[in-house]
């Protein structure tokens, strides 16, 4: 009887509509994200591509397992230290600084009363996130060109010796601080906006009532109702903290040699180990560790917020 209730329940027109509507995200999953993780296999091993056999044949019999050979090999590069050290410390301030800024951005947006104000804050803040890195790197090449960039041309008007940017280290923590808080807040921005005009605003009628400043609803009131948003937001950053954003990295700071010791990171190490040496089996147990370690910070880092607040965890 129990089995017929369910077997009913489903057929029902309402779960089969939700059913089909899920599919085509159902089928992109499997096709994108687990399908290809047999592709592990390739850390632990040294591929070598047999001429006419494929990729799967190439992979599963024609390449020598070298078991953590490829992982002890990742450690041994004296560039690893350095890329895993920008990796996290950038990581950790683009984390704090996008959700700080975000989240005051979209709370000052929550108090604008003109709607084209709002709508124009809107666009120009989500503009920059549909724009590529490549777009953007020559968006900073003609503010940073030593020739004809425009911060050199405000030196120059002002009597001060240009700069070459592209040879200066000590710039680009910041410089690369600047850009990708610029492109990415914005959508952390909607996404803030969006939670707190959900909040019930009888809370703020009844705060106002009782005189409380807006300061204090912001305290008291929009802060605590945004605490989960945030938690989530923050945990999900958390877990992708050992690998970067190969555009920002790579693309923005043109692969100058001379700022390499700060811009390089895990994943632009990896890829010009790739692009040298075509170690495959290297690249891939480097991603398995970014990966397994980025997953194993989201779960603990989980595990020690709901022991705080049950509530506020994933």
């Amino acid at each position: 009887m129990n089995g017929q209730k369910k077997k009913s329940r489903w057929l029902r027109h309402s779960d089969r509509s939700l059913i089909l509507l899920s599919l085509p995200t159902v089928l992109w999953y499997l096709c994108f994200c687990y399908l290809p993780m047999f592709g592990i296999v390739m850390a632990f091993k040294k591929y070598r591509l047999v001429p006419g056999k494929g990729f799967l044949y190439s992979l599963f019999a024609g390449s020598a397992w070298v078991g953590t050979d490829n992982f002890r090999y990742l450690f041994m590069n004296p560039q690893i230290s350095m890329a895993i050290r920008n990796t996290v410390l950038y990581n950790l301030l683009f984390l704090a600084l996008g959700l700080l800024i975000p989240v005051a951005l979209a709370i000052g947006m929550s108090y604008l009363r003109s709607k084209k104000l709002l709508s124009a804050a809107q666009t120009a803040s989500m503009l920059p996130h549909f724009l590529s890195w490549m777009i953007v790197s020559y968006f900073v090449f003609a503010f940073l060109s030593t020739d004809k960039g425009l911060l050199n041309s405000l030196l120059k008007a002002f009597g001060r010796d240009p700069v070459s940017w592209y040879q200066e280290p000590s710039a680009w923590p910041w410089l690369l601080t600047v850009i990708n808080s610029w492109k990415s807040f914005g959508y952390s921005t909607v996404l803030f906006y969006s939670y707190i005009l959900g909040i019930d605003q009888s809370l703020y009628d009844s705060a106002a009532i009782d005189g409380a400043k807006t300061s204090q609803m912001v305290r008291y009131i929009t802060l605590p109702q945004l605490k989960g948003i945030i938690v989530m937001m923050g945990l999900l950053s958390l877990g992708g903290i050992f690998s970067s954003d190969f555009g920002l990295f790579y693309q923005v700071p043109r692969d100058s040699g001379a700022i390499m010791q700060v811009t390089q990171t895990v994943d632009v190490y990896i890829y010009k180990a790739l692009m040298e040496q075509a170690n495959y089996g290297f690249s891939a147990a480097a991603s398995l560790l970014q990966n397994g370690l980025g997953c194993l910070l989201l779960l603990l880092a989980n595990f020690l917020v709901r022991r705080v607040d049950p509530e506020a965890g994933l």
